[in-house]
């Protein structure tokens, strides 16, 4: 006879301590419905369907991507067996950050470039002085 794989469940402090966030980071994914633990009593309960939901946060919130964007990512996911609609949208939110990144790179260099020429300068200043 063959039993049923047991879930795997999470207290928010395992599931915090396990991805290296603070429970008070999943609370607040829990208040913005991105994911939605079950109770046992009064504690919540987290399965692994939360976790991963929870790790596909995390990488979009450090990919730059908005809560909204990650929403509408993870609410095609459920809605979508396929995930197509997922994948395209994904893909076309991607290409937008990936834009975004690079004009916000050649705006660093810049500031960069022109940070540097202020510095020859004051350096050039401050030499002249103690001559």
């Amino acid at each position: 006879m063959t039993s049923a794989p047991v879930p795997v469940l999470y207290s928010v402090g395992q599931l915090a301590q396990a991805l290296g966030v603070t429970a008070r980071a999943i609370r607040f994914y829990e208040d913005k419905g991105l994911i939605a633990p079950h109770r046992a009593g009064v504690a919540r309960v987290y399965a692994a369907r939360d976790r991963a939901r929870l790790m596909l946060i995390l990488r979009g919130k450090r990919l730059g991507f908005s809560l909204r964007e990650i929403r509408e990512f993870l609410d095609l996911y459920d809605a979508d067996p396929a995930h197509e609609m997922q994948t395209r949208q994904l893909q076309q939110a991607v290409r937008k950050r990936q834009a975004a990144l690079r004009e916000q790179r050649a705006a660093i260099e810049e500031s960069l470039a022109e940070l540097g020429e202020i510095e020859r300068q004051c350096a050039a200043a401050l030499a002249g002085k103690t001559e």
